[in-house]
């Protein structure tokens, strides 16, 4: 898997790009993700909103709320839901695509008749689940705000200056650039893992299966703990704003 990732990008600069194929995927896959990533967003961020409000009521803290919540939402929460949903459905279905291609032998055609795979299809796959996942988690951080706001304000009788003034009195430029970086490093891992399932599959129609299962449970782990690396890394790199 990990020679896989160094094959795509080593023939990411190689040409020709297979300019349409990209468009496509990245069509394929906002298609299958965006709509279960909007309904998914709002009540994620609803539940940090409220979990968060009430933790801080209970500290005396309602002054951060709205700081705290912002940032667990764009830091932590979108990038994750975004990674889970572009691994879940487009993950999944890039798996399942390249794996039938294999048992119908059309990759081994492929390599016969000197055409790569990997630059012809994993290439443009690997690309737009890395776009696409940039995009959703911009859109992710927008609706989770808005929704964290909403249930704060509305739901919990926050103060909406408050609720604005603690978020640009601890929030900063490189928390909104660490969540897209999280975002477009979670696509990649999310299309190696599913192309690598397909092109590998044990054999079959029914080893084409195991392998998209295998490929989102390899996925949710591998994202877990590079979000753990990611985070700690960014803590120490990136000092908190005030202090």
């Amino acid at each position: 898997m990990f020679a896989l990732g160094i094959d795509v990008v080593r023939n990411t600069f190689r040409r020709p790009f297979q300019l349409r194929e990209f468009i496509q995927q990245c069509w394929f896959v906002v298609s299958v993700t965006v709509l279960p990533t909007a309904l998914v967003s709002i009540p994620f961020g609803a539940v940090i909103a409220l979990q968060i409000g009430s933790l801080t009521r209970q500290i005396g803290a309602q002054s951060f709320t709205g700081a705290a919540s912002v940032l667990a939402i764009i830091q932590q929460a979108s990038p994750i839901v975004t990674a889970l949903l572009i691994a879940g459905a487009g993950g999944s279905a890039i798996c399942a695509d390249l794996g039938s291609r294999k048992i119908r032998e059309e990759i081994d055609a492929m390599e016969v008749l000197g055409v790569s795979p990997i630059q012809r299809l994993v290439v443009p796959r690997v690309l737009a689940t890395m776009l696409v996942a940039v995009l959703l988690n911009g859109m992710v951080s927008v609706v989770g705000v808005m929704g964290g706001y909403f249930f704060n304000v509305i739901l919990q009788d926050g103060t909406p200056g408050a609720y604005l003034a603690s978020f640009s009195a601890l929030a900063q430029l490189p928390d909104l650039w660490i969540s897209e970086i999280k975002a477009l490093i979670f696509g990649f891992i999310a299309g190696i893992v599913a192309a690598y399932r397909g092109l590998n599959p044990a054999g079959g129609p029914k080893g084409v299966g195991d392998a998209v299962n295998q490929a989102v449970v390899i996925t949710f782990l591998l994202l877990f703990f590079v979000n753990f690396v990611l985070t700690t890394i960014y803590l120490q790199v990136v000092p908190a704003k005030g202090s």
